[in-house]
């Protein structure tokens, strides 16, 4: 038998969909968020009229599901601790140190959402040569593969998850210049912001196959996606409007800045919630 025809899509120097037309007829469809989130390959042969998955091993698959789990209801339990420390700073239902207690304990879930997400790329089955099957390699808890873009945006928004730490930490700092509350604890929040922002796009770009943003409305994984990323705009506009100004000490607005958070978490909550569905 002849070697299968391969045909290689992404964007710049990543490939986020790799399909074989293999000699026996069939087509095979490795796709970068298909084989990460539901542990599967797209087959049709000859005579089909649909494409069937084909799953990995049951190890594989139970790998996934428990870390899909885990990232889903971190993001979950974030999200509204988020959006509860968000309430309590605008209706006044408690004490700066109060709010930034809820903010601290949703930054923890926060930073576990991010991290199990890195772990399921890391851990994710991998297409084996010619798309033959996904094969489950050792468990491994760190690695450093910068040209998958799936490891990318996660790994970036992991490290938004440390910045927006930082952020959170310095918030309990008593005492502060104006200038000292703007670059430990503003600067950290924009630089967060960012992160997540970059991250959202690069997961659009895995999901789409291309630099541009497209639109899928029967694609669950795109709704995550596009779900999260509104929630880092909403988290950005609250990270400008909380500006601290130096000539009076007050923030740009604070109405906005709460309520921005408020629904950018929400916002983080949902896209977790419809994580739960896009499991092996």
């Amino acid at each position: 038998m002849g070697e299968p025809e391969q045909r290689v899509e992404g964007a710049g120097p990543f490939t986020t969909r790799l399909t074989w037309q293999r000699p026996e007829g069939e087509t095979v469809v490795w796709d970068s968020r298909l084989a990460r989130r539901r542990g599967t390959l797209s087959v049709r042969g000859p005579g089909d009229t649909a494409d069937r998955p084909s799953p990995a091993g049951p190890q594989a698959l139970s790998r996934l599901r428990r870390l899909n789990a885990i990232a889903a209801s971190a993001f979950v339990i974030g999200g509204a601790l988020f959006a509860l420390g968000a309430a309590i700073a605008q209706f006044g239902g408690g004490d700066p140190f109060q709010s930034a207690c809820v903010y601290f304990a949703g930054g923890l879930f926060f930073n576990t959402g991010g991290y199990a997400s890195l772990l399921q790329v890391l851990n994710a089955p991998r297409n084996a040569p010619e798309g033959r099957f996904l094969g489950t390699a050792d468990w491994r808890w760190w690695g450093y593969e910068p040209m998958r873009l799936d490891w990318l945006s996660t790994f970036v928004l992991f490290v938004g998850t440390l910045v927006f730490g930082i952020n959170l930490l310095d918030s309990f700092l008593q005492g502060l210049t104006v200038q000292q509350v703007n670059r430990l604890i503003w600067t950290p929040d924009v630089i967060g912001c960012v992160l997540f922002l970059i991250s959202g796009h690069l997961a659009f770009v895995e999901i789409c196959h291309r630099s541009r943003i497209c639109f899928r409305s029967r694609s669950l994984g795109w709704w995550i996606v596009a779900v999260n990323q509104f929630g880092s705009l909403l988290f950005m506009v609250s990270a400008v409007a909380a500006f601290t100004r130096p000539g009076t000490g007050d923030l740009v607005n604070v109405g906005v800045a709460n309520w921005a958070t408020l629904t950018g978490a929400l916002s983080f909550s949902i896209g977790g919630v419809l994580q739960f569905f896009e499991r092996p």
